[in-house]
Order: C-alpha cells, then structure tokens, then sequence
C-alpha cells in the first residue's frame, strides 16, 4: 500500500482506501483460523463426552455417556455448527476478497467498502463467538478440561487473544456500523444498495415481510435480516434526533454508539445466518449428508434467535407464541444430530498429533492417556513419592 525506498523516499498509496488491504486479508485469514480452533475445542469436547460416563439416567440402569444428556448436547451441537458456519463464511469472504483485490488493481474501489465492512463485524463476531464457545466445550469436559494435556487452556488462550488482535472488536463493530448508517441513508434515497445490504429496502419502504412464522430455515434467515434492519433503522432515527436537537454528529455518534455496536452485530449474524442457509442449500452432496448439515445450519440459526429472542420478538415475524415451538425445534434437532456427532467430528480429520489431547484422541482411550501424561510428571516418577515417608508418615503417626 505504501513504498518505503532504500534511500528513505517515502511515497503514499494512491488512496487511503488502499491501506485497508493488508488489514481486510488478516481479519479474512483470522476467521479461517476461528473455524480451525472451533473444530478442535469441538472434536476434544465430543469425543470425550461418548467415552464419559456419569449419573444414572433412569434408576438401576448403567451410566449413560454424557453426550447423552440434552444440557450436554445444547453445550456442545451449536458450537459444532459454528465450526460449519465459520468455514462457510470464511471461504466466501476469502473469495470476495480475491474479487475485490482484482478489482482495485483494475482501479476499481467501488466494492472496497463493503468488504472493509464485512471484514470487520465477521472478524468481531467471529472471534467472540469462538472465544465463548472454546470455553463452553472446555467446561463441557468437566474438571479435566482444565489439564494441560487436554489442549483446551492453549486453545482457548489463542482464540481469546485474536479478540484484540488486527482491530479490538468493539472498535471494528462501530467502523461496520458507519458503513451501515451510509447504507441507511441510501436506502431511504432510493439509492442502489450492495448485496450484503439488500434487506434494508424492506425496512425503508415499510415492507417488512411480517408473516405468520414457519420453523422453516427462509424464516430464520428473514427474521435475522429484519432485526438487523430494525436496530439499523433505530440507531439511524436516534441518532437524527440527537442531532436535531443541537447535538453535533460526533456527540451523537458517540451516544448512539452502543446501539450501533449491536446493529453491527447483528449484521454480521445475518450475514452468517444466510451464508451458512444458502451454502448448504447449493451443496451436491449426498442426500445423507446434505440432511445432517441441514439439521446444522437450522441448529445454529435457531440457537441463536432463541439466545437474543428478545431483539426477535422486537423487530421480526416471531412471537410471544412461537417461542415454545422455537425451543421444541431446537430440542427435536440436537436429538437429530446426537447419532452422527462424533461421526461429524471425526469427518474434520484433525489428527491426533495435531489435535494434541488426552481427551480428544481418536481411539478413546482418555483414561489411559491421562495416567500416561500424568506419569510423565516428575513428582510421579516413584509409586509413593520420598517426601511422604520423611515427612507425611512421621506426622501422621506423631498425631495419632
């Protein structure tokens, strides 16, 4: 973007617009990364819930796997759908980038905003969901998620890192959410809008598509795209009001600024609803298969309106009413994933030198990997450690 000569001669971009390059390709290959991560926390946690077994389910009969356990599966089968909705988002940003990328070097900016935008609230999003969802599944693994050799601390601590890394996440949230006003501003000037925006026209125009609700994977996309239409429009009329009222537009940007985090937000989670939808839907798979990532796609769009049902029943087709059904869908469909779970992880072939964990190995034998790393400490090196016989034993028998 810049060239620095040898002789210290230094000659600026073209356009400032250029400078964003180098940025936009880390934030594209930080969310190639998130998917990567979350499909390890996810093999870790999976596996080692079929090979843990605890608690009775029903009286007299053997301890279930805790995989089981339908608070276990509501742990776990979201974050597994993210590690598909990840990569789907991932690749198709990477490839607008390579787009955009020829574009510029034809002298052609036009999409460069758009993929800044986009860049921004994915990585934002991306990597608080990876953040949260590596430590769901490590405290999923109960107390030995918190060992060494389980890989998760080294997980969770590189994912946790990428929160700030390359943009801190509120701060990319507010430079999505200036393109979105923008956006706004052309959609109620009947000006032509980018694809990834094209939902606005309706909220402009009044036609919000309000319909009776279906648990159907159109309606989840829709009512996605309505919320985030809804917080955009507030954030805009909120912030015209301050400003009408003497505040100037910095003053009021900064008030407004935590809706606008949020409208920016939920962009991106429109953005990865839809992606995710379509990818599916456009796959030529087998029919087996394609029905398993359907049941994916529909878990994750669901989870994620029942977890801000809120901001649903506010702006979109969804009810008080619908809410129950929305839980029972969700219930039946981590039911539906249950049987294929491992066979879905093991289908992300991390191996296990990769994978680096006593939990998450291939062949299931947790426990006694545990007690082989468990003996690779030093303070393990005897049966009884010396310190017990110099100094234990001596002061229990001088207590009795």
């Amino acid at each position: 973007m810049f060239c620095d000569f040898q002789d210290g001669t230094y000659v600026k971009s073209p356009s400032d617009k250029l400078t964003y390059g180098t940025m936009m390709f880390v934030r594209v290959v930080i969310l190639q990364d998130m998917a990567g991560y979350m499909s390890k926390a996810a093999t870790i946690s999976i596996r080692y819930s079929a090979v843990r077994r605890q608690s009775e389910l029903k009286p007299g009969e053997p301890e279930p796997q805790i995989l089981d356990y339908t608070t276990q599966q509501y742990k776990l089968f979201p974050n597994l759908a993210a590690c598909f909705a990840l990569r789907f988002n991932a690749a198709w940003l990477w490839n607008m980038y390579n787009s955009v990328t020829a574009e510029l070097e034809e002298g052609d900016l036009d999409r460069l905003p758009e993929l800044h935008a986009l860049s921004c609230c994915l990585k934002a999003v991306c990597t608080a969901d990876v953040a949260h969802g590596v430590e769901t599944c490590r405290l999923a693994c109960g107390g030995h998620g918190y060992m060494t050799c389980s890989s998760m601390p080294s997980i969770y601590g590189l994912v946790t890192a990428a929160s700030t890394y390359e943009g801190e996440n509120t701060v990319l949230l507010l430079q999505t959410a200036r393109y979105l006003i923008k956006a706004w501003q052309q959609a109620v000037g009947g000006m032509a809008l980018t694809p990834t925006v094209a939902y606005l026209k309706h909220a402009v125009t009044g036609n919000t598509g309000l319909r009776r609700w279906e648990n159907t994977a159109e309606c989840i996309v829709r009512a996605h795209q309505q919320v985030a239409a809804g917080k955009i429009k507030m954030c805009a009329d909120n912030m015209d009001r301050r400003i009408r009222g003497g505040i100037s537009p910095e003053d009021a940007w900064n008030m407004t600024s935590i809706e606008l985090a949020q409208c920016a937000e939920a962009h991106a989670r429109a953005i990865i609803v839809n992606r995710f939808v379509e990818t599916v839907a456009e796959l030529i798979v087998s029919d087996a298969l394609k029905t398993v990532l359907t049941q994916l796609s529909e878990l994750y769009g669901v989870y994620w309106l029942l977890q801000k049902s809120g901001d649903f029943l506010m702006y979109s087709d969804v009810t008080s009413q619908d809410i129950s059904s929305l839980q029972k869908w969700m219930e039946q469909l981590l039911a539906q994933i249950r049987p294929n779970a491992v066979g879905i992880v093991d289908g992300f072939d991390i191996c296990d030198e990769i994978l680096s964990s006593a939990l998450g190995c291939y062949d299931g034998r947790v426990y006694e990997r545990l007690f082989e790393e468990a003996s690779k400490s030093p303070l393990n090196k005897e049966p009884v450690n010396i310190s017990f016989q110099k100094y234990l034993k001596p002061f229990l028998k001088a207590s009795l």
